[in-house]
């Protein structure tokens, strides 16, 4: 019994800096989660401290900058063509604030995963080639 009260008193340890839905969201996109912290911490979004050393923290903000302008410079290349319209963009909009909303709210396992596939089959409607 004991084992188990400090099992359900550990799962609720703030160790986890993102929740299972951004996490999973991480995992697709290009960035890693230390370099998704770094741009918060850069941003002042958030407050994180590193165990790296001040050369390798450094490499990393710039891998993280130099990915992010190559993501504007991708969007705004895909949007210029055609790629990606104004009613895509609005999809992907929403969809973000939409996860803003809940990101730090507790969502059941079982609506993660539907909160998921609903991001799934929007992304490949919208990404359709």
């Amino acid at each position: 019994m004991k084992v188990i009260q400090i099992c359900i008193a550990m799962s609720k340890l703030p160790d986890d800096k993102f929740s299972n839905i951004i996490r999973q969201i991480i995992e697709k996109s290009l960035f890693t989660e230390r370099q998704i912290e770094i741009i918060l911490k850069r941003k002042n979004l958030a407050d994180s401290q590193f165990t790296i050393s001040k050369g390798a923290f450094y490499r990393q903000v710039n891998q993280s900058r130099e990915k992010l302008i190559a993501l504007c410079y991708s969007w705004i290349l895909l949007r210029s063509l055609g790629v990606l319209s104004i009613d895509d963009m609005d999809v992907i909009n929403r969809l973000s604030e939409q996860i803003s909303v809940i990101k730090s709210s507790d969502v059941f396992p079982e609506r993660e995963q539907e909160v998921m596939n609903v991001i799934q089959m929007l992304l490949d409607r919208t990404c359709k080639l």
